[in-house]
């Protein structure tokens, strides 16, 4: 082995293209999309699907709005063949939906594909041959005149066998496999050659699918080749230049987009970037890049939670938490800056007069995506007060005052440190009702009945029955409302002395199930500060509940 494994490896070389335009281009429609979930992404799982997951697979290809699927590879075997040619004659598949099978060129294996077809309304033949330096060298051993001719002579069969079946609506698909690593002129004339038997014309166009089959450099350099094949390629308008990236370097995505920017008309892959090795173009991040700039992908994921449940169920891998939209994650933030820019963003959101998005951390609605907004804000030890709020405001429709937050935060920040693990709604619920002292056991004062008085001098006159240490203590005083009238009360029946220095209401609901929520800062006699909280049905009797809980604070404090 090489101390330095760097030298066993050659730097790929520039394209031949000075005059680039694809950098200067943007994305503007959606491309024709090819799923090869039912091929490609089969052969790359450790048990292929059966002809029950296959056909769910096709069914959610279907619904998400797919026009072109690759539902195999018909000379792999029995399953595969009898797979194919049941569905293409089951009535299952939409008029505006073609199918597509992928062969090598061989005669043998071309006129089975064929074969399986038979019945179509109308189908796609996806013909290949490697046509790499190491595939002729290594793998054939046979000169570029050789490797020309098992294409010529396949695409020949592909003609035959077509005008066999004058009922099927045929397509032809060539792909100079192995493409990114072959020779761009070499690639082109044996397109040409392909292209001579087929005579495609601008109406009936053939597919050339240019794979990057190992991708096997930076993703601006397969943009530079498929320019440069775009440029070159005689007959170019009689053609739809598809794209079939793999993600060898983790750029498949980005060398489709800059392949779309380079000229490029159609996409192939797979849900999720399922596929050999470390998988194909995700269809599904593609498409929603496309959503972040205003474009119309043409594809329905607005229930992208059902999508991952019927492909990790088909494929038997499960979705990353991290994968670009679909993951569980990809929409949470845990850190308490994150947290407190996304619930501001949502605040300025629901207030502004357009539907236009701009949302810190979130490039895409998850509503959009079927996503609810509980998952956003997730709170443990890095969370800040502004996830603990967001949390309880969704959760209890709590819209606590910022000095409130902050003085909340303390209570949780304890808890998540002691626990170590994610607090989920019900705990930080549970966190705020023991800190207010909301409807807990262990509280110093608990309000048990109350009536309200006006006096002949104008005042208020609160009469009632509190709980203190488990002992009723029936109680009263007089002040100009109600707040001042219990206040009075609680300093002259239990000798503490409190202070109103902020006071919050809102309604929690609408209708007849509304309630109130009313928060309280309070200065304490020993110059401190305390918080209490009630809810209630009554707006007066919220209000009693948060001088209470704001008193039971105190006493604790003291």
């Amino acid at each position: 082995m090489l101390r330095d494994p760097s030298k066993k490896y050659r730097p790929f070389p520039q394209v031949p293209l000075p005059d680039r335009q694809w950098p200067t281009r943007t994305i503007t429609s959606a491309p024709r999309w090819l799923s090869t979930d039912l091929r490609d992404g089969n052969q790359a799982i450790v048990d292929p699907m059966d002809a029950v997951k296959k056909n769910r697979f096709f069914d959610l290809l279907v619904e998400v709005g797919v026009k072109e699927i690759e539902v195999g590879f018909p000379s792999a075997g029995a399953t595969e063949f009898d797979f194919i040619h049941k569905l293409v004659n089951s009535g299952r598949v939409p008029d505006d939906v073609i199918v597509q099978v992928l062969t090598q060129s061989r005669e043998d294996l071309i006129r089975t594909s064929f074969t399986s077809l038979e019945g179509a309304r109308a189908a796609i033949v996806h013909l290949y041959n490697a046509v790499s330096p190491a595939w002729r060298d290594i793998v054939f051993r046979m000169s570029k005149e050789e490797v020309r001719e098992i294409a010529v002579a396949g695409a020949k069969v592909m003609r035959d066998e077509a005008a066999k079946q004058p009922g099927t609506e045929w397509h032809f698909q060539y792909s100079p496999e192995t493409f990114s690593t072959a020779e761009l002129d070499f690639s082109i004339s044996v397109c040409e050659a392909v292209m001579e038997v087929l005579t495609p014309t601008p109406e009936r166009p053939i597919i050339l699918n240019l794979p990057a089959t190992v991708e096997a450099a930076t993703p601006n350099i397969y943009a530079d080749q498929i320019e440069y094949f775009c440029r070159n390629l005689p007959g170019r308008d009689s053609a739809v230049i598809s794209l079939h990236t793999h993600n060898d370097r983790g750029t498949g995505v980005a060398a489709a987009e800059l392949g779309l920017m380079a000229g490029a008309d159609r996409i192939e892959g797979c849900l999720f970037g399922n596929g050999e090795r470390t998988g194909n173009c995700c269809l599904v991040t593609l498409a929603l890049n496309m959503y972040t700039q205003g474009i119309d992908p043409g594809l329905d994921f607005s229930d992208i939670d059902r999508v991952i449940e019927t492909v990790e169920y088909c494929n038997q891998i499960p979705v990353h938490q991290r994968h670009p939209y679909g993951g569980e994650l990809v929409f949470t933030a845990f850190s308490g800056s994150h947290q407190d820019a996304i619930k501001k963003g949502f605040a300025a959101h629901e207030a502004q007069n357009d539907p236009q998005w701009r949302v810190p951390y979130l490039p895409v609605d998850p509503a959009d995506l079927g996503r609810s907004y509980e998952a956003v804000i997730r709170v443990n030890s890095q969370s800040g007060k502004g996830g603990f709020a967001w949390v309880l405001e969704q959760d209890q429709g709590l819209k606590l005052p910022k000095r409130l937050q902050a003085d909340f935060s303390r209570h949780v920040q304890a808890v998540a440190d002691s626990q170590s693990r994610e607090l989920d709604a019900g705990d930080i619920w549970d966190v705020f009702r023991k800190a207010y002292y909301i409807q807990v056991e262990e509280r110093r004062y608990r309000l048990i009945d109350y009536e309200e008085a006006r006096a002949s001098d104008g005042s208020r006159v609160f009469t009632g029955t509190i709980e203190v240490d488990g002992v009723e203590q029936r109680v009263s005083g007089r002040g100009k409302g109600l707040i001042s009238s219990v206040l009075a009360t609680l300093r002259d029946a239990f000798g503490l002395d409190l202070e109103v220095v902020d006071y919050t209401e809102h309604a929690l609901g609408s209708g007849t199930d509304a309630r109130a929520a009313t928060y309280l800062e309070c200065a304490t006699g020993a110059g401190g500060t305390v918080w209490g909280v009630g809810i209630d049905e009554d707006v007066a009797t919220a209000s009693l509940r948060a001088i209470l809980s704001a008193a039971n604070a105190a006493s604790q404090d003291g």
